[in-house]
């Protein structure tokens, strides 16, 4: 359904070395990104500070999360100053005060339920919170199903299963949710996004994408879509020009109005590895962040890992037309 348009609507310039990390930090590579009402930063990442915080000129205020977080995943905020944390090696999705208190905790540490059972969780990938506080969470590696649980914590119900067809997933990656209600489904492997109503039914799905591994969707009546793409790691096609390593925004329909990226994987600005977390703050701005040492060797399997490979990207919004 997505279609190409003659004239992007919604552009972004890089804003360079942005981040101020402490000296010798790195966040090796980020699975999430969020920011709060104050336009901070939180950059859930798989170093040894798992989430870290900047404010909006890029300056560190604190990091947390050390010890708690094998393997960060997903962010999502909430709107009562929280941010829920998906960890998709610990098998569960916490929610925690901005300062890293846990309050709330779904799945349980460290154990996971048998692969494509359906039952929460295998590997979880992603959450988001509904329009009424529901908490949706994509499940994700080891499961093909979206749950959706009360805001207490209740499991209500689940959809999907392994496969191509409408409501069916191949690695179902992330979720988001608009102030309509509506559920938007990176189905990775399938190359699409899927939407849903808020019981699950199936609407309709944006395809002209390339393995959707990243999603933010802007607030308000018309939001924006905004979609994170892979490229390709088979050796088959991994020179194919016009592949992902990209993000393309789409409007409510999956018209496309805006892409930043090249026509290759590159470190270069506007160019990305693996765009794996989305957000935008406030002002517009986009911050993308990347797993790009996981990505590397996929993409160029014969070149050794740079020293100084970025996982963190900032740009500034400088024309909305049409």
């Amino acid at each position: 359904m997505a279609q190409d348009t003659a004239a992007e609507q919604v552009a972004y310039e890089p804003v360079m070395g942005w981040a101020k990390l402490p000296p010798g930090w790195s966040f090796k590579e980020i699975g999430g990104l969020g920011v709060d009402r104050r336009d901070n930063l939180y950059v859930f990442n798989r170093g040894e500070h798992p989430v870290i915080v900047f404010d909006r000129d890029g300056n560190f205020l604190r990091s947390w999360g050390e010890g708690v977080f094998p393997r960060a995943h997903a962010v999502d905020m909430g709107p009562d100053d929280t941010i829920w944390l998906t960890d998709d090696a610990d098998h569960t999705v916490r929610q925690c005060t901005l300062e890293g208190r846990v309050l709330k905790t779904l799945g349980t540490s460290g154990q996971h339920t048998a692969y494509m059972s359906g039952v929460p969780f295998n590997r979880p990938t992603d959450s988001a919170l509904s329009p009424k506080g529901e908490i949706y969470v994509s499940d994700g590696y080891g499961n093909a199903s979206v749950h959706k649980f009360s805001p207490d914590g209740r499991l209500l119900n689940s959809s999907g299963g392994p496969g191509t067809d409408p409501g069916e997933f191949n690695i179902v990656h992330n979720v988001a949710c608009d102030d309509a209600g509506r559920v938007y489904v990176n189905d990775r492997e399938n190359h699409r996004v899927q939407v849903f109503d808020g019981d699950g039914r199936y609407e309709t799905q944006f395809n002209c994408l390339h393995r959707p591994c990243a999603l933010f969707v802007t607030r308000g009546p018309d939001p924006l879509i905004c979609v994170g793409e892979l490229g390709s790691s088979m050796r088959v096609n991994r020179a194919m020009p016009n592949l992902g390593a990209r993000i393309s925004i789409l409007d409510r329909t999956g018209k496309r109005v805006g892409r930043i990226g090249g026509a290759h994987a590159g470190r270069g600005p506007s160019e990305f590895i693996g765009p794996h977390g989305l957000t935008i703050d406030s002002h517009g701005d986009l911050y993308v962040g990347e797993v790009s040492w996981t990505q590397w060797p996929q993409m160029f399997p014969d070149q050794p890992l740079p020293a100084d490979l970025r996982s963190l990207q900032k740009f500034r919004r400088v024309r909305a037309t049409g």
